[in-house]
């Protein structure tokens, strides 16, 4: 993968102070280019059969309705020359509208729904496209600093067509009052980047009366590339 064909200031440091766990966890030498023939020329094979039932709708994986705003979000990935990437597997995870996690290690002062665990899978299209059905997940303290909340976002993992290939970023919503305040968003140092974390609320995909609908691009390289490792 050639994080090089990425512009400076789109991806954030590996060590950015205001966010703390980074000063511990994040490489203080050079990183080296591994190169290994088997993870970068071993094709993963997404195959549809991965896909369960109701994975690209998080609403339907309870005994009953999910508490919260329902929402469906759509957009497309791709590269850098805007041309679609393919069946590339999408994994997506939140929190609830109460804005804790489904995990046993998310403790904090809200309550759990036992009909939303937040976590779903599809594969893009022929077009790049992707698309599921979730509930707008909440705010949550994180403990960074003082009054420290996380904007509103759902967590994304795309998978390439070889081991090697795996990114990983978040998708905001618009408008958060949170995002001066987030040293995770603040930590993308270029501003017009930052931009292209948040969705755009689309009132074409918005379905009737029953969810809001909002539009998230992803672009793997080039000038316009998605901030990723946050």
């Amino acid at each position: 993968m050639q994080f090089d064909a990425i512009e400076p200031g789109v991806y954030p440091e590996l060590i950015y102070p205001p966010y703390k766990s980074t000063v511990k966890r994040g490489p203080t030498q050079a990183p080296l280019r591994v190169r290994d023939e088997t993870a970068t020329g071993t094709n993963l094979f997404a195959s549809p059969k991965l896909i369960l039932p109701h994975d690209m709708d998080l609403t339907k994986q309870g005994k009953g309705e999910p508490l919260g705003e329902k929402i469906v979000v759509t957009g497309r990935v791709l590269d850098e020359d805007g041309k679609p990437v393919r069946n590339s597997l999408l994994e997506v995870w939140q929190c609830n509208a109460a804005g804790r996690y489904f995990h046993k290690k998310d403790q904090h002062d809200a309550p759990l729904d036992p009909n939303f665990t937040g976590f779903g899978k599809m594969l893009t299209d022929d077009n790049g496209r992707y698309r599921f059905v979730s509930i707008k997940p909440g705010p949550y303290p994180w403990g960074n600093h003082h009054k420290a909340w996380r904007p509103a976002h759902i967590h994304f993992s795309l998978f390439g067509n070889v081991y090697a290939q795996r990114l990983v970023t978040q998708m905001y919503f618009p408008n958060d009052p949170l995002f001066a305040y987030d040293p995770i968003f603040q930590s993308i140092p270029d501003e017009a980047a930052r931009q292209r974390l948040i969705s755009r609320f689309s009132l074409e995909e918005t379905v009737d009366d029953k969810m809001l609908g909002y539009e998230f691009d992803i672009v793997l390289r080039g000038r316009n590339a998605t901030p990723m490792g946050i």
